[in-house]
C-alpha cells in the first residue's frame, strides 16, 4: 500500500479560465464571512499598530512581509485583519501574502475548498500588483491543493506555469529560488502519483541540491521522505528506510511535528512490509496520538488505515476492522478518495480472511469504484504527453539559450553546429518515439495478462461447473446425507475461496495449486458417481512449498481430461497427476488419462446437439507464453495420445515443462 501514494470531485476545480462570475461570487462570499469573524475577535491593539505600520511601508518581497508577520501567519481572523487593511490602502503585495496564509492554514486541516479559493484570490491580486514572487508563489501553492486531492491534470499545469515564470527571472530573490524548489519538488511529486518513479526522484534531487545552496532544512526534509516513498514504491525497502531517517533527522532538528508524524509513519510503513509489526504498531501509535492536536485529516485518516492493515497482518480482525472503519469514516467526511479506496480495500481482504464473501465483494466493489474514478479523472494520456512536452522545451529552450551566448564564438562553426542541432532533435525525437512505442507495448502487455487472468477466473469459476456442482450438493442434502452434504459443501467453499485468492497472484506455490485441483477433482467426482480414481505423485526430491508456478494453470488440463476424455468412457475411469524433476531447472507435470482418446473424444463431440467449446487450455498456453517472456527459460506443453499394446487409443498425455521461479 502506498502511503501517499492520486481528484476533481474533491473539492471545486476551479479551472484557469474561470468563469468571472464564479469567482467574483465566491470572493464577496468569503470575504463577506472574513468581515464578520473580524468583527466577532478584537484584534490586538499591538497587532493593529504593526498592520499600520507594514500597510505605510509597503514591502515588496516575501521575506520582508514574512518577517514582520511570521508569529501571526497561522491566525487566520489576524490575517484577514491584514487582507482587509491591505485591500483598502491598495497594498496588493500584502493582500496577496495574507490570503496565501489563510490558503495554507486551510490546507493543513483539510480544507481544500476553502483554501483554493484564498489561493485563487491571492493569484489574481499578484497579478494586479504585477509581482512575479508572489505569483509564482500563488501557482504553487494552488497546484499542491489540486495534487493532494488528486486532480492531477491541473497540478501539473499550475507548477509547471510556476516553474516556466520563475525561470524568467534572471537574478531570483531567495523568496524566489524557493518558490522553484516547490514547483520541482510538485512536479516530482506528480511523477510519483504517475508511478514515473525514476523521473520523480530526479526532481527532488535537483530540489535537494538547490535547498542545500539555500541551507533550507524544511526543504531538504520534504525532498528525502519524498525520495524514500519512491524507493519505497520501487521495493527498494533499505534506500526507503534510510531516505525517511535523513528526513527525520532534519525534522527533529527544525522541530517540524507534522515532519515528524508523517516520518514516523512512512518508517512504520516499511517495517510492515519487512514483517517488524511491533515495531510499526510503536510508531504508528505514536503518529496518531500527535497527528490528532494538528487537525490534518488526510493524515489522519492514512494513520488509521495503515493500523488497520497492520492488524490484518496480525490476524487481530477486530482492531483491523475498528480502525479501518475510522480512517474510512474521516476519508469520506474530508472527501478523500484516494484513502476511501484503500480502506475498502482492506476491509474487503478484512472480510475474506473473516470467509465473509458476500461483505467482502461489497467492499471490492467500493474501492474498485473510487480507484476508477481516481483513473479517469488522471486522465494519464494527457498528464503523459504534458510531461514528454515539458521536458522536451525544457530541454530545447536551453539549447536555444546556451546557443545565443555562444552565437559570436560559434558563428565560423554555424554549418556544424546546424548539423549537430538537427542530429540531436532526430535523436530526440527518435527516443521519444521510441520510448512511446516501448511504453505502448508495456501497456498493452499489462492489459492482454489482465484480460487472460480475467478470462482465466471466469473459466475457472463457470456457473456450469457452480451450478453443478451445488445441485450435486443439494441431492445429499434431499437424500439426508448430512455428513457428505457437509463435506462437500466445505471442499467447494475452499475450492472457491482458493480460487479467488490465486486469481489476484502472479505465481503461487506449487504445494498450493496441487491441494486446489485436488479439491477440483473432489467436487467434480461427485457429478461422476465417483467413479474417478485420482492420484497426485509428487517427486521425493521436490519441496513443492518453495517452487512456485503461474496461478491456476493445472485445472483446464484436468477439467479437459474429464470432458473429453472420461465422461464418455464405460466403467473404470483413471487420472493421474505426477510431478518430476528435470534438468536445466525444469520441473516436469504429467497429468495421464485412460480415457476414449483425442480422436475418439473428436468424432463424439461432432456427433453432440450441443457442443461443448473447451478454451482453457488455449488461454492457459497463452498465458505461460506471457509468462515465459519474463524467464530465461520458456514453458512448453505437450500433448501425447497413448495407445494400448494393439496399437488402439487408450488415453491423453499432458506434459508441462516449466522452469522454478
Amino acid at each position: 500500500m502506498g502511503i501517499h501514494k492520486s481528484i476533481n470531485h474533491c473539492c471545486p476545480v476551479v479551472s484557469k479560465p474561470l468563469g468571472l462570475h464564479l469567482r467574483f461570487l465566491l470572493t464577496i462570499i468569503f470575504f463577506n464571512l472574513s468581515a464578520n469573524l473580524c468583527h466577532g475577535q478584537e484584534i490586538p491593539e499591538t497587532f493593529k499598530i504593526r498592520i499600520d505600520s507594514l500597510v505605510k511601508a509597503a514591502p515588496k518581497t516575501y521575506s520582508e512581509i514574512d518577517k514582520a508577520l511570521r508569529p501571526f501567519r497561522k491566525d487566520t481572523i489576524l490575517m484577514r485583519y491584514f487582507t482587509t487593511k491591505a485591500r483598502e490602502n491598495n497594498y496588493f503585495d500584502g493582500q496577496a501574502y495574507a490570503l496565501n496564509q489563510i490558503g495554507r492554514t486551510y490546507r493543513s486541516i483539510s480544507e481544500f475548498s476553502k483554501a483554493l479559493i484564498s489561493f485563487q484570490e491571492a493569484l489574481d491580486v499578484s497579478r494586479k500588483a504585477e509581482n512575479i514572487e508572489f505569483r509564482v508563489y500563488s501557482l504553487n501553492m494552488i497546484s499542491v491543493v489540486f495534487r493532494r486531492t488528486d486532480a492531477i491534470k491541473s497540478a501539473l499545469d499550475y507548477s509547471q506555469e510556476a516553474l516556466e515564470l520563475a525561470e524568467t527571472v534572471k537574478n531570483p530573490s531567495v523568496g524566489l529560488k524557493r518558490s522553484i524548489n516547490v514547483s520541482l519538488n510538485s512536479i516530482g511529486n506528480i511523477y510519483q502519483i504517475l508511478e514515473q518513479y525514476d523521473l520523480a526522484i530526479e526532481k527532488f534531487n535537483q530540489s535537494m541540491r538547490l535547498e542545500k545552496e539555500l541551507e533550507n532544512k524544511l526543504g531538504l526534509a520534504i525532498n528525502y521522505q519524498n525520495v524514500g516513498e519512491c524507493y519505497e514504491a520501487q521495493g527498494k525497502l533499505e534506500e526507503a528506510l534510510d531516505s525517511f531517517q535523513k528526513s527525520l533527522a532534519y525534522n527533529i532538528d527544525i522541530d517540524s511535528e507534522k515532519g515528524k508524524i508523517i516520518c514516523n509513519y512512512s518508517i512504520a510503513h516499511v517495517y510492515v512490509h519487512l514483517g517488524k509489526m511491533q515495531e510499526a504498531l510503536k510508531l504508528l501509535n505514536k503518529a496518531l496520538v500527535a497527528a490528532k492536536p494538528l487537525g490534518d485529516q488526510k493524515i489522519i485518516s492514512s494513520i488509521y488505515i495503515n493500523l488497520g492493515w497492520t492488524y490484518i497482518q496480525l490476524s487481530n480482525y477486530n482492531l483491523a476492522e475498528n480502525n479501518l472503519t475510522k480512517g474510512l469514516r474521516i476519508a469520506r467526511e474530508y472527501n478523500l478518495p484516494a484513502e476511501i479506496a484503500e480502506a475498502n480495500k482492506f476491509l474487503s481482504e478484512l472480510w475474506i480472511k473473516k470467509d465473509d464473501f458476500k461483505k467482502g465483494m461489497a467492499f471490492y466493489k467500493e474501492a474498485k469504484k473510487y480507484e476508477d474514478q481516481i483513473t479517469s479523472n488522471l486522465n494519464l494520456r494527457y498528464v503523459n504527453d504534458m510531461i514528454v512536452r515539458y521536458e522536451s522545451e525544457k530541454r530545447s529552450n536551453q539549447l536555444e539559450i546556451l546557443a545565443k551566448e555562444n552565437e559570436t564564438v560559434r558563428l565560423k562553426l554555424r554549418k556544424n553546429r546546424t548539423m549537430l542541432l538537427i542530429s540531436g532533435i532526430a535523436l530526440a525525437l527518435l527516443a521519444g518515439i521510441l520510448y512511446i512505442l516501448y511504453r505502448q507495448y508495456q501497456l498493452n502487455n499489462e492489459k492482454k495478462l489482465l484480460t487472460l487472468e480475467q478470462t482465466m477466473l471466469r473459466s475457472q469459476m463457470n456457473p456450469h461447473f457452480l451450478f453443478n456442482s451445488l445441485n450435486s450438493i443439494k441431492l445429499y442434502i434431499i437424500n439426508n446425507e448430512k455428513k457428505n452434504a457437509v463435506h462437500y459443501l466445505n471442499k467447494f467453499s475452499k475450492l472457491v475461496r482458493k480460487i479467488l485468492e490465486a486469481s489476484s497472484q502472479r505465481e503461487i506455490p506449487l504445494a498450493e495449486e496441487l491441494e486446489t485441483v485436488e479439491l477440483y477433482m473432489n467436487i467434480e467426482n461427485i457429478r461422476f458417481s465417483n467413479e474417478i480414481n485420482f492420484k497426485i505423485k509428487v517427486d521425493k526430491a521436490l519441496d513443492v512449498h518453495t517452487i512456485r508456478i503461474p496461478s491456476l494453470i493445472l485445472q483446464p488440463f484436468l477439467e479437459n481430461a474429464l470432458w473429453h476424455g472420461l465422461s464418455s468412457k464405460e466403467g473404470e475411469k483413471n487420472i493421474s497427476l505426477e510431478v518430476q524433476k528435470a534438468q536445466d531447472g525444469f520441473i516436469k507435470i504429467s497429468i495421464v488419462d485412460d480415457g476414449v482418446g483425442r480422436d475418439a473424444a473428436e468424432k463424439i463431440k461432432q456427433g453432440k446437439v450441443l457442443k461443448r467449446k473447451s478454451v482453457g487450455i488455449d488461454i492457459t498456453k497463452e498465458r505461460l507464453a506471457n509468462f515465459s517472456k519474463d524467464y530465461q527459460n520458456s514453458f512448453h506443453v505437450e500433448i501425447i495420445d497413448v495407445y494400448d499394446d494393439s496399437n488402439n487409443p487408450s488415453g491423453t498425455k499432458i506434459v508441462l515443462h516449466i522452469p522454478t521461479i
